[in-house]
């Protein structure tokens, strides 16, 4: 063994061994619920926030996150696995540290990745060989690489052999109590062998399924990908909603027959059009990225396909379809686009009312 592979080895062992200190920067939809799974797991947690508010919270045992119980969060900082700071000079204590802030657009709808950028910053200042940091917030495919390495090797040390990068994007799905973040597969990528193996250790110690892919371009098309197909789908449900109902064909018989079909086909329904943390700003990230390689004309049409499903909610008759009432008896107080109860993004930001 050289002297380039002992940091590698003894954080290998130390998370096989939960002697680990793990560090969570943003502690949002995101980042509470890692944290609650890592410390539930055996590892000591660190959460990093900016937000007094949340500092107040977590200290009095009360969560503003659905998917973190309030027992499980009293139990975790009762127990001392689990403690929550500003501070972000303590970041040089913790051996791995997951980064879950925010990647939201410009005004312009190109990527905004300053809070990923002013993170490694902080990072960088306490930045010590033997550490793993990993990106898990969506983003487009080159930026562990181009964005996040450049920064934290400023001071001198080298990833790869002085302290290692690593992608896992997150899959968090609000609202959805089917699935917690122990139980949802996790894609995990290293930029290089070390880290990939240190990344695919780390996340296999606290989730029940982790899936290797080749590297971190790789890693991030794939939360991409998976965006950008809800986005497609929910946009064509919309459009085909329209044309149907001129038809005079009702759209949810044909879902319901269609869905029938077990293979090659997946439901998705009419609805007020894309809203959430991701789904109509995960497409601009990945047409932003595609102009380096002359692919403009695939990213054209992005802007007017997010906003004309809007449209969609005043012919959907979901109000009669799930209620059984008449849609002109029916008041709309608010609405997003899925069980989620985030309202960030959505395509209906205004109450609206129809009556007879």
């Amino acid at each position: 063994m050289n002297e380039h592979e002992v940091p590698a080895a003894e954080l290998l062992s130390a998370i096989e061994a939960r002697r680990s200190k793990i560090g969570i920067i943003g502690l949002g939809y995101v980042g509470l619920p890692l944290a609650m799974t890592v410390s539930r797991a055996g590892f000591t947690v660190i959460g990093f926030d900016i937000d007094p508010d949340k500092m107040v919270a977590i200290a009095a045992g009360r969560s503003y996150i659905e998917a973190v119980p309030e027992a499980v969060l009293k139990t975790e900082t009762g127990e001392g696995r689990f403690s929550a700071t500003s501070d972000f000079s303590r970041l040089g204590e913790c051996d791995i540290i997951a980064i879950c802030v925010p990647t939201p657009l410009t005004r312009h709808r190109e990527p905004d990745l300053s809070y990923v950028a002013n993170t490694c910053r902080e990072i960088a200042k306490t930045l010590r060989p033997g550490q793993l940091i990993v990106l898990e917030s969506t983003t487009w495919p080159g930026t562990t690489e181009e964005v996040m390495k450049p920064i934290l090797e400023k001071g001198g040390l080298v990833a790869g052999r002085d302290f290692f990068l690593g992608y896992s994007p997150e899959r968090e799905d609000p609202g959805n109590r089917d699935f917690e973040t122990s139980t949802i597969p996790k894609v995990v990528a290293g930029d290089g062998e070390a880290a990939s193996a240190m990344v695919a250790a780390f996340y296999g110690a606290v989730v029940k399924t982790v899936v290797p892919v080749s590297g971190t371009r790789t890693a991030e098309a794939v939360k991409l990908t998976e965006n950008v197909f809800r986005a497609v789908n929910i946009a064509l449900v919309n459009e085909l909603k329209l044309v149907y109902e001129r038809m005079g064909i009702d759209i949810w018989e044909v879902i319901d027959a269609a869905k029938t079909k077990p293979f090659g086909y997946m439901p998705f329904y009419p609805g007020p059009g894309l809203g959430g943390h991701c789904i109509p700003i995960d497409p601009f990230y990945l047409t932003w990225k595609s102009r380096e390689y002359d692919l403009r004309r695939a990213s054209s049409n992005w802007p007017a396909r997010s906003t004309r499903p809007c449209r969609a909610m005043w012919w959907t008759g979901w109000p009669k379809r799930s209620t059984g009432r008449s849609a002109r008896r029916s008041a709309v107080r608010g609405s997003c686009f899925s069980a989620s109860p985030t309202r960030r993004t959505s395509p209906t930001s205004v109450k609206a009312r129809r009556s007879s």
